[in-house]
């Protein structure tokens, strides 16, 4: 491995332990999750772990993120942290419906969860955590960044990734571009429970200043929260609130 190869395969090698968060993976785990075969996988790690990149627990044998990560993060949120725009929009969003809000932002094919801020109402969902990664189309948030992407780019990323694969029939390609058409035709998306049992998830899209959609307001809850009448209410509020925000980060 050399050049620009092992470049994008240590790239790989984080997401998939950042993937793995909070519990961490073992090796093996890692491997399949960066597309590596176990060998590689293990010496791309113990190289990670030399620079404090990556850590590994000494009883479980599971990594997790290291704290030169930590420091690294630091200086790179001087230029490209934006929660602190989004934190009063998300604090709005859950002190007035009462529900788990949230504020994810695009990372290539997937959606990272940065912020989060959680409701009032006693029962809650927890699919949704502070650096947990999915897919684009698998959660709402990432579902309501796909809608509103350019066509090709919606035909590109099919043409890289089958979140089937990993995540079910309820994810093939076919079901998520029909999901892409409701969305388009209500303004926000809609994930009835098809992660979790009982769980929905509700989101809007956050546009940067090229009007492309960058980020994702949502919501979560359980279902009996998310009949037909009380969705178009949250659907009005994410897009106002996502609105307001995509006006704060483009200006």
């Amino acid at each position: 491995m050399t050049g620009p190869n092992v470049v994008a395969r240590v790239g790989a090698m984080l997401r998939a332990v950042a993937t793995a968060e909070p519990d961490g993976a073992s090796t093996t785990e890692l491997g399949k999750l960066a597309g590596l075969a176990r060998p590689t996988a293990h010496r791309l790690l113990t190289a990670l772990a030399d620079e404090h990149l990556v850590s590994r627990d000494q009883k479980t044998g599971r990594w997790s993120l290291g704290p030169e990560l930590y420091l690294l993060g630091v200086g790179a949120a001087q230029h490209h942290d934006v929660t602190d725009q989004a934190r009063a929009v998300v604090t709005r969003l859950a002190r007035e419906t009462g529900e788990s809000a949230f504020f994810s932002a695009r990372r290539g094919d997937q959606t990272v969860c940065v912020l989060s801020e959680e409701g009032s109402f006693p029962l809650r969902s927890h699919v949704l955590q502070v650096g947990i990664r999915f897919p684009l189309g698998v959660a709402s948030a990432g579902l309501a960044i796909l809608s509103h992407l350019p066509a090709a780019d919606v035909d590109d990323y099919f043409s890289r990734e089958q979140p089937e694969t990993s995540w079910g029939p309820a994810h093939s390609e076919a079901a998520i571009r029909k999901r892409i058409e409701q969305t388009r035709r209500a303004g926000y998306a809609v994930n009835p429970a098809l992660l979790v049992e009982g769980s929905w998830g509700m989101a809007a899209a956050v546009f940067d200043r090229r009007g492309l959609p960058g980020w994702a307001l949502s919501l979560t809850g359980v279902e009996t929260r998310f009949r037909a009448g009380r969705r178009r209410e949250l659907g009005r509020l994410l897009l106002e609130q996502a609105h307001e925000l995509s006006g704060r980060l483009q200006g």
